[in-house]
């Protein structure tokens, strides 16, 4: 009896450990390719949420407070950003999207890049009924919260907490591109001017 229990705990560590080095052999394997996929996947975002630009927002990404932006421009101009942004108050912990946002903050279209909501309820995010209630939205105006909590975001019907986490995610990306793009543009531009005043070049 002790040598068939020590034969069998035996029998089952080798195997646990073919398993994990079997994993760990596939995972070595893949993780690049899963990698380059992920990044395509992104890359592709970022041109489905701007609008038309002549710049190459990849080389000129920004990686701030955690999120990642990736400005556009025409002729020297801006004419928007895509953030990659997040949220970890998901009913299954953390989801990202990429949001694409035109020169003055208004939301141009939003891409879910991955989740782990339950399907047919947190999952439906997805869906152009909820992630379309967004767009052409400016959230100066668009209070990004669920109508329960006083907003103006129709809810994923018996999801709200995966509602909640999605507006959330969408309001950190705002912020960060307001404060520091459009706000931050708007301030050296006035600072610039008020220079040129006080230089007697003002036109």
């Amino acid at each position: 009896m002790e040598s068939t229990l020590k034969n069998m705990v035996l029998s089952l560590t080798l195997i646990s450990m073919a398993m994990v080095a079997g994993l760990g052999f596939v995972y070595e394997l893949t993780k690049d390719t899963i990698a380059k996929a992920e990044k395509q996947k992104e890359v592709s975002a970022v041109k489905d949420v701007l609008p038309s630009f002549d710049n190459n927002p990849i080389a000129e990404m920004k990686e701030i407070d955690g999120l990642t932006f990736y400005p556009a421009k025409k002729n020297g101009q801006s004419v928007g950003c895509a953030v990659k942004t997040f949220t970890n108050k998901a009913f299954s912990g953390r989801f990202d999207l990429m949001v694409g946002f035109l020169a003055d903050g208004t939301i141009k279209t939003i891409v879910v890049l991955e989740q782990k909501e339950t399907p047919g309820l947190g999952a439906k995010m997805t869906e152009p009924k909820f992630k379309n209630q967004f767009n052409g939205k400016n959230p100066a105006q668009f209070s990004l919260l669920v109508k329960k909590d006083g907003g103006k975001v129709d809810a994923i019907s018996a999801a709200t907490i995966s509602s909640r986490a999605f507006c959330d995610g969408v309001q950190k990306a705002y912020d960060l591109y307001m404060k520091n793009f459009v706000h931050s543009t708007s301030g050296e531009a006035a600072k610039s001017d008020s220079t040129a005043v006080k230089g007697g070049t003002h036109e």
